[in-house]
């Protein structure tokens, strides 16, 4: 897929009027995550490593409650009054180098390791247009958390192989995209256990004897990754707040706000850093004057060449309403 510079922004028809989320809090530090110099991180997305090596450092709040201290990631929370637990779900899309695993946060009644994983395999789908699941729709029984494991039950004997016309590295990445959520839910960089008691332990072609650990953010996320707004939100105010994560040149980077594929205005956010294997949190203010209808919120990381070399930037974007 080719990353322009600017795309045109995206129809979404009936897409429900939200208010937009202001910044989250939930310790969710799964964009920003990195190997602390001490642990194995794989080459490949997915790559499993001994249980006693996570690849990621984090300061969790094991409570799952929202904490007020300082994280390398944005803390975003939902509204008090809405329903469910707020989970954060990992979704393939594009990405200059290819596939990537973008972050977005759905509301899941019951047990919200259990309904995320669902959610992952299959069972849900994303509400960014541009996202999708690597997985095959499959059952999961059931995720417990226990003895300093994630513990992922698959009842059924699908799937120990690769099904048609996913590659070897798609394999790798479907299992992050289920390791990046589960440790994310738990707010707890813990590996991740796959049981299959009715066949070979295997799924996708991987073994699964091996617990699996969060592979490298460089190499497994995409660079840059909107928290707030929410896919099809919308607001009256006149000031669009813009929260997410992003490793980008020199640690900044520019989001726009797009109309009918026309640029209406470019205001540049920053970071606290770069030149590390992790994302780091940005927020920046969008003016809305005189702005009504369908816009596109689109965050890019810094392109220095303008082009000229590499694949271009990384690219996220949300559809909202104003007015």
């Amino acid at each position: 897929m080719t990353f322009p510079t600017r795309r045109p922004a995206r129809r979404r028809t009936g897409a429900g009027a939200l208010a937009v989320l202001a910044p989250l809090a939930l310790v969710l530090a799964l964009a920003g995550c990195a190997g602390d110099g001490k642990r194995p991180v794989s080459d490949e997305p997915g790559e499993p490593t001994s249980a006693g090596t996570p690849t990621a450092a984090e300061d969790p709040t094991p409570t799952g409650e929202p904490s007020d201290a300082a994280t390398d990631e944005p803390t975003d929370a939902p509204p008090e009054e809405s329903a469910g637990a707020a989970v954060p779900l990992y979704f393939a899309g594009d990405a200059p180098r290819g596939t990537a695993l973008f972050r977005e946060f759905q509301r899941v009644d019951g047990d919200p390791l259990t309904e995320a994983a669902r959610i992952i395999a299959g069972n849900g789908s994303p509400q960014d247009p541009d996202y999708r699941t690597l997985w095959p729709q499959m059952e999961i029984a059931s995720v417990q958390a226990t003895d300093g494991v994630l513990v992922v039950d698959i009842p059924t004997d699908a799937f120990t192989e690769r099904p048609d016309g996913m590659s070897k590295r798609a394999a790798r990445l479907a299992l992050q995209q289920l390791v990046y959520t589960l440790q994310g839910v738990q707010q707890e960089r813990v590996p991740v256990v796959i049981e299959r008691s009715e066949t070979e332990p295997s799924l996708f072609g991987l073994s699964t004897e091996t617990p699996f650990t969060a592979g490298s953010p460089m190499k497994t996320l995409n660079l840059v990754n909107i928290t707030a707004p929410a896919e099809g939100d919308s607001t009256t105010r006149d000031v669009l707040t813009v929260s997410g994560n992003a490793n980008t040149f020199e640690a900044s980077g520019p989001c726009r706000l797009l109309q009918d594929g026309q640029e209406l205005t470019t205001v540049a956010y920053s970071t606290e850093g770069w030149a590390e294997d992790r994302l780091f949190p940005f927020q920046v203010d969008i003016p809305l004057d005189g702005v009504t209808g369908e816009v596109v919120v689109q965050c890019e990381t810094d392109d220095p060449s303008g082009g000229a070399e590499g694949n271009g930037p990384a690219i996220d974007t949300r559809t909202i309403t104003v007015g």
